[in-house]
């Protein structure tokens, strides 16, 4: 038995012991009335005389992709783009590629910005900004995005005449600065693409696209040191 003088120790060990066991109640409490965030999720479809895209995306994925627009080339941007920034992404995509890849892939890029600005929501949390500069072999390419709710795009730097570059076949180099401007424009996005150096067609749009991919990464990713929205403005 405790001697009289270990007492009032004793008494105090259980004081303790019940603070403890009330404030891990609390805590239990609150985490039970806490709700997960909301995903942050987009399924799109659009339909027109020209093509008919379904698009399906998850900010909050692992990069996951299954994409199939019937131009190759952008297949394999698309590809990188979801690996490279984390995001799961699904396309299944057909149209008038008998007469040109031009408004298939414009209305890919339209449906993608249009996916990425629903999936975003009100922003709340996120970082806003990213910038990213990425290599591939002799090209290098820099992006920076702003979430902004402003569509911008600046596209700098591609050699002379690489617009009129076929890449893959029947994808036109135009079309890298092109798709750039649709998911920007959809998607109410500020975006930077600088080229600075290359001589591969096929090495400049990819790395364009990977630096892009890696700079809204950054952007979208929830910050745990922003509350709320990340504007004075207090709306994106």
């Amino acid at each position: 038995m405790p001697s009289p003088r270990s007492a009032p120790a004793v008494r105090a060990l259980l004081a303790l012991c019940d603070g403890a066991r009330s404030g891990l109640s609390a805590v239990v409490g609150r985490l039970g009335t806490m709700t997960s965030p909301a995903p942050r999720t987009a399924s799109i479809r659009r339909a027109t005389s020209e093509s008919t895209v379904e698009l399906e995306l998850n900010l909050d994925g692992t990069g996951q992709s299954h994409i199939d627009t019937t131009v190759p080339f952008f297949d394999h941007l698309l590809t990188a783009f979801a690996k490279h920034s984390l995001t799961d992404l699904t396309v299944r995509a057909s149209g008038d590629t008998d007469i040109d890849a031009h408004h298939t892939v414009e209305d890919v890029a339209i449906v993608l910005g249009q996916a990425i600005r629903q999936a975003l929501g009100d922003k709340a949390g996120i970082g806003r900004y990213g910038d990213a500069l990425v290599p591939l072999d002799e090209a290098l390419a820099q992006a920076v995005v702003d979430i902004s709710g402003r569509p911008y795009l600046v596209h700098s730097g591609e050699p002379a005449g690489y617009e009129f570059h076929l890449i893959g076949g029947h994808f036109t180099g135009a079309l890298v600065r092109h798709t750039f401007e649709a998911i920007a424009s959809n998607g109410g996005l500020t975006v930077h693409v600088t080229v600075l150096g290359g001589r591969d067609p096929h090495h400049i749009a990819e790395a364009e696209y990977k630096a892009f991919a890696r700079a809204f990464r950054q952007a979208k990713a929830l910050d745990p040191l922003v509350e709320g929205i990340p504007s004075t403005k207090g709306a994106l």
